[in-house]
């Protein structure tokens, strides 16, 4: 069979691919301030080029790992919580 058919990989390659280009037009998602499982205030960052905001609402650091990535909408749920 060709791409897409059963058993391919296509649509989890194509789902990462717009995860990917999602990060590069936000040019480095920013970690927004966030409070820890202790409750210890943490100030925002930014993320270098081509890496973007990863983790948790209690726990944030940049990576490249588009799996990971933790948009600046979710970031803000997390404060409303």
């Amino acid at each position: 069979m060709g791409p897409g058919g059963p058993g391919s990989g296509w649509p989890l390659a194509g789902t990462l691919l717009v995860a990917v280009a999602a990060s590069m037009v936000a040019g480095g998602e920013d970690c927004l301030w966030y409070v820890d499982r202790n409750g210890s205030w943490h100030p925002g960052f930014d993320c270098e080029f081509f890496t973007f905001c990863c983790g948790t609402c209690q726990q944030r650091y940049c990576c490249r790992d588009p799996l990971r990535l933790l948009t600046e909408r979710q970031q803000r749920h997390c404060l409303a919580f």
